[in-house]
C-alpha cells in the first residue's frame, strides 16, 4: 500500500496529526495503543498487518495523540478531556459526525470515556487488548515501572515488550528502537504510563450507550483476561470474545486473522458509513461533571448591604458565572438564586471554571464555596437531573467558604492537569446511600 497522506487537525493551540485510509462502508476511528507513528506505523507489520485489514472495509481514520508521532508536543499529553477534544477535531476535519471507535491497549481508556460523554457521535465501539484505568494490574510499583520504561526507551526494549513473536528478536531491536526515538521523547513515554494508573475509567463503563465489542487474547501479557472480563460486565449490553493466543500485539500477520474474523462482521453491522446504525437510538443520559456554586451567608450579607445594593451584587455575580461558564466551555443549566447549577464536558474544566469564580467573586466582596461530581446527568430539555446532580449538590454542602469540594471521580479524571488535591476523607452525603470520599481542591 502506497504510504497515506498525514494531515493535520486543529486542535486548541495545537495539531493532530492524521490520516484517512479505505473507501469501505464503515466509518472507523482508530484510537492507538500506548505509541503510534502514523508514517511509521505503515513500515512494521505488527501495525501495518491489521491496519490493512480494517482499511478493506472501513473507511479508517488513523491518529497520533498528542505528545506522540507527528502530532503538536509543544503543550505534553494533556488531560484525558484535553484528548477527547483532539478525537473531536480529527473527526470534524474528516466530516465525521459519527463514526465507530476503536480503542486498542492504552487508547482504549480515551474511547472509553469519548464514548460515554459524547455518545451522539459513536455508532459503535470495538475494544481490542484494552486498558481501563481503575482495574489495571502490574507486577511491579508503579514508579519501577516508569523508571523502566524512561531507562530503556530509544533501545527498542519497551515496544518489544508489547510485541510477541518477532521473526528475530536480535534484529527487530534496532528497528524498534527507531520507532521509539521517532514515536516520543523518553520522559513522554514515562508520562503515559504514570497515566494509566492515576486514573480511574471505571465510573465511565455504565454510561457507554454504543454497541460495544471486547477481544482478547486469553494469554495476552499486558493486559489481562480480567481487565477483559471487567470491562464487558460494567459496559451495557458489550459482547466479550476472548480469542487464543498470547500475545499483545504481534509481528505475525496471521495473529490478528481471528479477531479481525470477530470485529468485520460487527462493524458492518452496528457503524454505517451514513451515521445510520441497527442499535436503539442514543438516549439523554450523558457523562457530565456537574458544578453547584453558592454565596455564603447571602442572607447575612443582603441584611447587612440593604435591597438595593444586594441587587446589584447578585447582577454582577450572575453575569460573572455567565462568563466564566462560557469560557469553560460549560453550559450553565440556571441560576439557584445566589448560586449556580452548570455542566461541563470534562472535570478540569469545571473545577478551573470554579477556581476562577472564587477569585472574581472575591473582588465583588462575596465569598463562594463549590461542590463538583463527574457522572450520570440526564438531559431534561434545557435542565439536567439524575443522581450526578444530587451528589453534586450534597458534595458543595459539605464545603466551607471559599473551598471547592470535589468527589474521587473528579479527582481521578483530572490526572494532569495540574490540580492539587487535599484529601477531606468520607462524608455521609444526605439522600446518598454510602459515604463519599471528597477532597479539596489546593490553592
Amino acid at each position: 500500500m502506497l504510504q497515506p497522506e498525514t494531515r493535520f487537525a486543529k486542535s486548541g493551540e495545537l495539531t493532530i496529526a492524521y490520516q484517512v485510509v479505505g473507501e469501505g462502508p464503515v466509518d472507523l476511528v482508530y484510537v492507538p495503543g500506548f505509541m503510534s507513528h502514523v508514517e511509521l506505523n505503515w513500515e512494521y507489520a505488527f501495525y501495518s498487518a491489521f491496519l490493512d485489514q480494517l482499511a478493506d472495509f472501513c473507511r479508517l481514520v488513523i491518529l497520533d495523540k498528542r505528545g506522540t508521532g507527528l502530532s503538536d508536543r509543544s503543550l505534553g499529553l494533556g488531560t484525558l478531556e484535553d484528548r477527547m477534544d483532539d478525537l473531536r477535531a480529527v473527526m470534524d476535519s474528516v466530516g465525521l459526525e459519527r463514526a465507530a471507535l476503536m480503542g486498542v491497549s492504552e487508547g482504549g481508556a480515551l474511547s472509553e470515556l469519548f464514548s460515554a460523554t459524547y455518545p451522539e457521535r459513536v455508532t459503535a465501539l470495538v475494544l481490542w487488548a484494552a486498558a481501563c484505568p481503575g482495574v489495571m494490574e502490574i507486577p511491579m510499583p508503579v514508579d519501577d515501572l516508569v523508571d523502566s520504561i524512561v531507562e530503556n526507551w530509544t533501545t527498542g526494549r519497551v515496544i518489544d515488550a508489547f510485541v510477541q513473536h518477532a521473526p528475530d528478536p536480535e534484529t527487530v531491536l534496532p528497528q524498534l528502537a527507531r520507532f521509539e526515538r521517532y514515536a516520543c521523547t523518553p520522559a513522554m513515554a514515562g508520562e503515559i504510563m504514570r497515566r494509566n494508573f492515576d486514573s480511574d475509567m471505571t465510573g465511565a463503563l455504565p454510561l457507554i450507550q454504543a454497541p460495544t465489542l471486547i477481544t482478547q487474547c486469553r494469554n495476552d501479557p499486558i493486559v489481562r483476561v480480567s481487565t477483559a472480563e471487567y470491562l464487558a460486565a460494567n459496559i451495557p449490553n458489550a459482547r466479550l470474545a476472548i480469542t487464543e493466543g498470547d500475545h499483545h500485539a504481534s509481528w505475525r500477520p496471521l495473529d490478528y486473522d481471528e479477531t479481525l474474523g470477530l470485529i468485520r462482521p460487527f462493524l458492518l453491522e452496528y457503524a454505517n458509513v451514513d451515521g445510520t446504525a441497527t442499535a436503539p437510538a442514543v438516549s439523554d443520559r450523558v457523562l457530565s461533571t456537574v458544578l453547584f456554586t453558592d454565596i455564603v451567608t447571602s442572607t447575612d450579607q443582603a441584611v447587612a448591604v440593604g435591597d438595593a445594593r444586594w441587587r446589584d451584587m447578585l447582577d454582577r455575580h450572575d453575569e460573572l458565572c455567565r462568563t466564566e461558564v462560557d469560557r469553560h466551555r460549560g453550559i450553565l443549566i440556571k441560576s439557584t438564586g445566589d448560586g449556580i447549577l452548570a455542566r461541563f464536558d470534562g472535570p478540569g474544566r469545571a473545577v478551573n471554571c470554579a477556581q476562577r469564580l472564587n477569585q472574581q467573586a472575591a473582588a465583588l466582596g462575596l465569598q463562594i464555596r463549590s461542590g463538583a461530581h463527574t457522572g450520570e446527568v440526564e438531559l431534561r430539555g434545557d435542565d439536567v437531573g439524575g443522581i450526578a446532580v444530587h451528589i453534586a449538590a450534597r458534595v458543595m454542602s459539605c464545603a466551607g467558604p471559599g473551598e471547592i469540594l470535589v468527589s474521587r471521580t473528579v479527582k481521578d479524571l483530572t490526572a494532569g492537569a495540574g490540580l492539587e488535591f487535599v484529601d477531606r476523607g468520607e462524608r455521609v452525603l444526605k439522600g446518598v446511600p454510602e459515604p463519599w470520599h471528597l477532597f479539596a481542591v489546593a490553592g
